[in-house]
């Protein structure tokens, strides 16, 4: 059995502040831009890409849901 950091852990990544949807649709847009040049291959790049990627889409749908008026759990 190996052992692992995961990418996030809900006891200790909650959003504090949650971005107003047009704002979470540009980082969206502007970090897809950027990690579409990552170099598959490249183990670094790789983890920094799903980092960032992962990252803005919780953004994404926390506006969505703050929008909309809901609120999801993880």
């Amino acid at each position: 059995m190996s052992s692992y950091s995961p990418l996030c852990d809900p006891k200790h990544d909650v959003h504090v502040v949650i971005p107003p949807l047009p704002q979470a649709i540009e980082a969206a847009r502007k970090t897809l831009v950027e990690k579409d040049s990552a170099n598959i291959h490249d183990r670094d790049e790789m983890i920094r890409a799903a980092y960032a990627l992962h990252y803005v889409l919780h953004d994404l749908l926390a506006a969505i849901d703050a929008q909309q008026g809901t609120r999801r759990s993880r």
